[in-house]
């Protein structure tokens, strides 16, 4: 395996080619003490996408994402803190109860699913639980489907107790999912661009709709509150799968819009588990092949979100608009090879690796494991200027000939996945 690059060379003392829970739990603790799995939720158990000052609260972090706070809630379910996951869901619970009607004029005809404004928000005020007024790619099915997968999974596990009124929004979505069709759906997808048919998305819907089956079963009652059968539900979670089946290994197969490979493809490996072993492990050799740099891996070829010398070509107002209609502009900033490389996707490379090796044992599984853990580790910024020592960037990015922190910094939910890698990895070592 290529060597590792550690920006904050402090972390070189702890750093090993091969743990044991001892040295584990060094690391761990001093990690923790640099503040690496400090999540600090609004008021409204909510968290914001990035820690924002007034000096980059141009770029809108400060928001939160659907998407964002459900990795979050996630690692911290993984890593045993289910009250606070719980409250976070509630929250985003809250959110949609109060803007149902987004969800009920689609399903009625009353608004147009072309219409991303009129789309349910996937961005909002989290400190309000208000819709912005601000122009955004709305239409991201991942993102709704996200929620309803980590909604159920709590209140399948009973650290969720849903109301009446909590079941009938959860089948709004499901019914909003068939109203949009949302197997052959056009959506702006993981990373908010041109709108396609992603096979990301669809994994993600499919991933809910699974898990809400599975709540709505524990009782008569759930089914009458969604209004939804059971044959229904498998009728629409089977049509997804179809489709996986018709665009994996790909991202999108469309003519005009092809995507060999995308690095969002990898949380359908983990954590939604909704591909067999055979695909995971092609997913994860494409993105180890055409996506892994040595500072990150880029979120897919030709990516030209914070493209070398990005914040010299662009001026701060316009470095987080929504691209979703514009893009081709933004990718004539763009020279092959140039691409960001994110400090995401490692730890969750690692977190599939562990969760292989925790049921085959085989070695090869815990050095890739202890890789990519690695990896992130790696990421660590180095004291610099405006960002703290110990952070995980967004992403690594070209600015002068050098890889640098981008203004993103810390993100929020790579900290969150870098925390389920660190579980996962004690987790290996206690079997």
């Amino acid at each position: 395996m290529p060597p590792i690059v550690v920006q904050n060379g402090t972390l070189l003392r702890y750093m090993l080619d091969r743990y044991d829970p001892s040295s584990l739990k060094r690391l761990r603790r001093f990690l923790e003490r640099q503040g690496v799995f400090t999540f600090k939720p609004l008021r409204t158990h909510l968290f914001p996408a990035a820690i924002v000052d007034r000096s980059n609260r141009h770029s809108g972090y400060h928001h939160v994402w659907v998407r964002d706070n459900v990795h979050v809630s996630h690692a911290l379910y993984v890593h045993g803190d289910a009250r606070a996951a719980a409250r976070c869901l509630s929250a985003l619970m809250e959110f949609f109860s109060r803007h149902r009607h987004r969800f009920e004029d689609v399903i009625d005809g009353d608004a147009a699913p072309a219409d991303i404004m009129s789309q349910p928000h996937v961005r909002f005020d989290g400190a309000t639980l208000r819709e912005s007024r601000e122009i955004w790619a709305h239409a991201q099915n991942d993102a709704l489907g996200y929620f309803v997968w980590m909604y159920c999974l709590l209140a399948c596990r009973g650290l969720l107790k849903p109301t009446s009124s909590d079941v009938s929004v959860l089948g709004m979505f499901a019914r909003y999912f068939r109203a949009i069709r949302y197997w052959t759906d056009e959506d702006c997808g993981h990373w908010e661009e041109e709108r396609k048919i992603e096979a990301s998305s669809i994994g993600t819907v499919v991933a809910g709709l699974a898990k809400l089956r599975e709540l709505l079963a524990t009782g008569p009652n759930r089914r009458e509150a969604a209004g939804l059968s059971d044959a229904e539900l498998r009728v629409l979670e089977d049509r997804g799968r179809t489709q996986l089946r018709r665009i994996l290994p790909h991202e999108c197969i469309q003519k005009t819009k092809k995507r060999r490979t995308d690095a969002a493809l990898l949380f359908l490996v983990y954590p939604l588990d909704v591909v067999g072993q055979a695909m995971g492990k092609r997913i994860l050799a494409d993105i180890a092949e055409r996506l892994e740099g040595p500072y990150g891996i880029k979120r897919y070829a030709g990516d030209s979100y914070w493209a070398a010398d990005y914040k010299e070509k662009l001026s701060p107002s316009e470095r987080t608009v929504d691209f979703s209609d514009t893009v081709e502009a933004r990718n004539a900033l763009l020279s092959p090879g140039e691409e960001a490389q994110w400090c995401l996707f490692d730890s969750i490379m690692s977190a599939v690796y562990g969760r292989r090796f925790q049921r085959t044992r085989k070695p090869a599984d815990f050095v890739a494991q202890t890789h990519y853990f690695n990896r992130a580790l790696g990421q660590l910024t180095e004291p610099l200027p405006g960002i703290p020592a110990f952070r995980c960037p967004e992403a690594y990015y070209l600015s002068r000939g050098r890889y640098v922190p981008n203004d993103h910094t810390p993100l929020v939910w790579a900290h969150a996945n870098l925390l389920v890698a660190m579980k996962l990895m004690e987790t290996s070592l206690a079997e």
